[in-house]
């Protein structure tokens, strides 16, 4: 499908590995030209080698997305850069495991700067550009904010609020013709995942009885899967759709597990 998007400056977030990897492959597959936004330019530099392999084009920007100040230098660089902005893909994050029980304040504070202060920093210092161009923004969230998880409080209030700002900002931003839409992640394997999967004494059988539980299929979501949608989202294809959470997630969090 021919989305539009040739040439299009689209930022992402955490754009380097994982679901955000996936997502600046179909930007670029679809002209567009995603700015990858990370901590580590070396890992930028090797999702955008790539991309360029496949034939695509990406960018890079470092920033510590915890940090307020690099939040606004990075929307400056790509401005200075580019001159416009034509997207906004909020994905970085990390479930941290910072509970109720085992948490303290200074820890869950810091959660909160990893996985969702910065989507409300980016979007706030994006949006005099996204104005401009009624580009559209795209949160990442994750299924643990309707289902919890235990031990991940930080993580799971973190996603309870992403899901809040995506309602938000699509009423507070209809004036400008800017829609806001996220996209809900239960199980996709990514190297993160792998991480945690590999803390198992038997990872192997931890996966199974992942899997096992997930309807469609009883597989992971992959990263390309949520990648489509989200590009589809961020599309003038998706031109009447606002304020919506939509679940990649074959199933899992709304299907009887039952089944």
């Amino acid at each position: 499908m021919n989305l539009n998007l040739e040439n299009k400056i689209i930022i992402v977030t955490g754009g380097a590995k994982g679901i955000g990897l996936g997502i600046c492959k179909v930007l670029a597959l679809e002209g567009a030209i995603p700015v990858i936004i990370g901590r580590k330019d070396s890992d930028n530099q090797i999702a955008i080698k790539e991309i360029e392999a496949a034939g695509g084009k990406a960018k890079s920007v470092v920033a510590e997305l915890t940090k307020p100040e690099d939040c606004e230098k990075a929307i400056k660089r790509i401005v200075a850069e580019f001159g416009r902005i034509d997207g906004l893909i909020n994905n970085a994050g990390v479930n941290d495991g910072v509970g109720l029980e085992s948490g303290n304040y200074q820890a869950f504070i810091e959660s909160l700067h990893k996985n969702v202060v910065h989507y409300y920093l980016m979007a706030h210092h994006a949006l005099p550009e996204l104005k401009k161009s009624k580009g559209s923004i795209v949160n990442i969230g994750s299924k643990t904010a309707d289902t919890g998880q235990g031990g991940t409080s930080a993580y799971a209030a973190s996603n309870g609020a992403r899901n809040a700002l995506t309602r938000e900002w699509a009423l507070e931003l209809l004036k400008y013709n800017i829609r806001v839409n996220a996209v809900i992640v239960a199980e996709c394997y990514t190297p993160l995942y792998e991480t945690w999967i590999k803390t198992f004494d038997s990872p192997e059988e931890k996966l199974k009885q992942i899997t096992d539980k997930i309807p469609l299929g009883n597989r992971m979501t992959t990263a390309e899967e949520i990648a489509n949608m989200v590009v589809f989202l961020l599309s003038e294809k998706s031109s009447h759709t606002t304020g919506q959470l939509i679940y990649v997630d074959g199933g899992y969090t709304h299907l009887d597990r039952s089944l």
